[in-house]
């Protein structure tokens, strides 16, 4: 993120989920894409190793620099990525949404972590004990070779971001974002709902609230209107030729 993306958080208590966690099912796992094709047998054996969990909304479920963390697998719900500088200013990095991930650098590399995270909204989410997942690894080379594939494919997100905040105003990126969260990539027209509040947005866009706000405004001028959390797209197309003003390879071949 550029410093224009940092923000004031309000921290809120830690939270701890009162929901009991269980062994997931090889169901559950199934539900991450990773896991899709991966045999029973090696589902059996992280299964072992893991957690199923529903986390309220606020649980910080681990902190920047904190060594040995686990591998969280996200089912359903919302969970933010933030870093915080010395003195005390706070940026979202990333919002995950199912069926993300977090955790994987730090217990791959077996260093800290570069980044908190906590829950944005109530989340279901498998926990998966980051020593086990290691040792499982040299058994399982089809769950070593997923992990590779998961870890890659989260630094090209990572880079295209970077891309998106250098070659894109806040406006273009704001309209890619849409374009992006539109249910129908056909249609002339969309509407669609903000997955998180404004304030999020902001900073994973990468610009301060206000700047967001002037960016909405800028848009308004070529068919986006916002009514609270629902957005409207009344002309896409126009859009599209707006806010993608440079071809990036964002399809996985």
């Amino acid at each position: 993120m550029t410093p224009e993306g940092w923000t004031k958080m309000e921290r809120q208590p830690d939270r701890t989920s009162h929901a009991e966690a269980r062994r997931p099912t090889i169901a559950e796992l199934r539900e991450v894409a990773m896991f899709e094709g991966m045999g029973d047998d090696v589902l059996e054996r992280l299964a072992i190793v893991a957690e199923s969990r529903a986390v309220e909304a606020g649980t910080r479920l681990f902190d920047q620099g904190q060594p040995d963390v686990p591998f969280w697998l996200l089912l359903s719900g919302q969970v933010s990525t933030f870093r915080t500088a010395p003195d005390g200013t706070v940026t979202v990095v990333e919002v995950i949404q199912p069926t993300g991930h977090a955790g994987l650098q730090a217990v791959l590399s077996q260093l800290p972590t570069l980044t908190g995270s906590e829950t944005v909204s109530m989340s279901r989410m498998i926990v998966i004990e980051a020593a086990g997942l290691r040792a499982l690894l040299p058994q399982a080379p089809s769950l070593a070779s997923a992990l590779l594939r998961a870890e890659a494919l989260a630094l090209r997100s990572l880079v295209l971001q970077v891309c998106d905040l250098k070659l894109r105003t806040t406006a273009q990126r704001l309209g890619h974002y849409l374009l992006e969260l539109a249910p129908d990539k056909t249609s002339r027209a969309v509407s669609l709902r903000l997955p998180f509040d404004k304030r999020l947005l902001a900073a994973r866009l990468g610009c301060r609230q206000e700047n967001l706000s002037r960016a909405f405004a800028a848009l308004r001028e070529i068919g986006v209107e916002t009514r609270g959390s629902r957005v409207v797209l009344h002309d896409v197309p126009r859009l599209r030729d707006y806010a993608v003003a440079f071809d990036l390879p964002e399809t996985v071949g």
